[in-house]
């Protein structure tokens, strides 16, 4: 028995002797759980809390809650059908915790995504299928990270908690004055109206890709009510309005609403808004006594720039923004420039800095961008003056590699569909970014956590591209 001992002994030393230094022992790590495993064997409904296993399918047959002190972890590669035009309702915790090799996907599985020219009346985008992620007072963290969020928007039959309204069609509603609500790497595909409206709370809304925001009206991002964060490297094409917006109304929640909008991607933002033309954006807003940062953002085929509401027009519900310096905040003072415009016709070079239509705005030329709008209107250029922008017409194409330049379809191309928006060798918008300011990490609402779970996955700074693709592969990962 000693000598079989010895003889063992000595075959696995001789094992670990031939491994080559280069050799590494490999240990896969489990994923994180929460709670009990959530069964798949039957539709879902009522209270919920546990994880849904990586991999697995799930249907949704009428509202699910997450309750006070429960938390609900979707893990990576699961699939939820949504039905019935169920929604979210989160008292809780819900952490949505895909990856790149496997996104959760939660969709209405009876509608299917179309390409191609997209219009309100008919494409089923803009209708809405499944509810949306309703958040209350009491969720203190909602993380979604690699996942789809597809087809969502149907009308609240009646309000879950304080806070939305019957009918309305979001697709995530926010409201915790000091909770964290981080999304990144994600997709939301289509809505009636604003893809996600925030009340409140410190936000990440980092390299996500949004198409088809709003039927007839809506913006993609829509912070108010004292929301402080970051609108960062996001792709946004075809929204009814507003790519990014920030407004202070209702005003209630303590504090005042300041965002980073940030190395964005905006295309064809604007055209399907029926309201009244001028009283909005078609890419970045900045009202409501908010304030607000905008750099280094790639703006091609939009209905209206970078626009810095300076009205009090109650028809048109757009309010002055805050354009002051304060010793407070993570923004003391709304500043915005080195961003690159692209645009196919002259009604939308007459708003690359937006005019006085509807309303006054305050929106200055810059000489920092592409095109140079201060040289082009002069030191002596008024605030909301009409101009002529003919010559900019066609000029400084950002040369993406495979999305074609001019393309009159900007009012009806509203999806990503095959298209390519990285930024080719040579391209115009590389290096022209401004890289010396700080993304916001901490708020006068709480700080952004950097953790794999339970915050962020990586708060990015500013990038000297314009635009959400880098040309050092950083940036927006889709």
């Amino acid at each position: 028995m000693k000598n079989l001992r010895i003889a063992l002994s000595l075959l696995m030393l001789g094992a670990l002797a031939s491994c080559s230094k280069k050799d590494k022992v490999v240990v896969s790590v489990p994923l994180y759980k929460v709670g009990q495993s959530v069964s798949a064997a039957t539709p879902l409904a009522g209270a919920i809390k546990g994880t849904m296993l990586a991999n697995t399918t799930y249907t949704i047959s009428g509202d699910v809650t997450i309750n006070v002190g429960d938390t609900l972890l979707i893990q990576q590669g699961v699939t939820v059908k949504v039905l019935n035009g169920s929604n979210f309702i989160v008292k809780g915790i819900l952490l949505s915790i895909g990856t790149k090799a496997a996104p959760i996907i939660i969709q209405d599985p009876s509608k299917t995504k179309t390409t191609g020219a997209s219009n309100a009346a008919t494409d089923p985008a803009y209708v809405g299928g499944w509810g949306g992620i309703y958040c209350d007072k009491t969720c203190p963290l909602l993380v979604l990270k690699w996942t789809h969020l597809d087809f969502g928007g149907a009308g609240l039959v009646a309000p879950p908690f304080t806070g939305p309204s019957t009918g309305d069609q979001y697709i995530v509603y926010w409201q915790n004055p000091t909770g964290l609500f981080v999304m990144e790497d994600s997709w939301i595909y289509g809505g009636p109206d604003d893809a996600v409206r925030f009340y409140g709370g410190t936000i990440n809304m980092m390299r996500n890709t949004l198409e088809k925001c709003g039927g007839t009206g809506g913006d993609g991002f829509n912070a108010k009510g004292g929301t402080q964060g970051n609108m960062a490297y996001n792709l946004i094409i075809g929204g009814a309005t507003n790519g990014t917006k920030s407004a202070n109304d209702p005003g209630t929640q303590g504090n005042q609403t300041q965002i980073a909008m940030y190395n964005n991607t905006y295309v064809n933002g604007g055209f399907r808004n029926t309201g009244t033309y001028g009283a909005r954006s078609g890419s970045i807003e900045v009202e409501n006594n908010s304030r607000a940062l905008a750099y280094n953002n790639l703006i091609v085929d939009c209905n209206f720039g970078v626009r810095i509401a300076g009205g009090n027009n109650v028809t048109a519900k757009v309010y002055l923004a805050d354009t002051l310096s304060h010793s407070t905040g993570p923004i003391t003072k709304t500043a915005y420039g080195y961003n690159f415009y692209y645009v196919d016709n002259v009604a939308q070079a007459d708003q690359i800095v937006p005019t006085k239509i509807a309303q006054a705005v305050v929106t200055h030329p810059t000489n920092n961008g592409i095109p140079n709008m201060y040289t082009l209107l002069g030191a002596t250029y008024t605030f909301g003056l009409a101009y002529d922008g003919t010559s900019l017409v066609g000029k400084n194409n950002p040369m993406f590699k495979n999305y074609p330049l001019p393309n009159m379809n900007f009012a009806t191309q509203a999806s990503v569909d095959g298209f390519d928006f990285h930024l080719q060798s040579g391209s115009p918008a590389i290096g022209i970014g401004y890289t010396g300011f700080s993304p916001i990490t901490v708020t006068q609402n709480g700080t952004i956590k950097v953790d794999p779970i339970f915050g962020s996955s990586g708060i990015t700074g500013p990038g000297k591209d314009a635009g959400c693709y880098q040309s050092d592969g950083t940036g927006n990962q889709h």
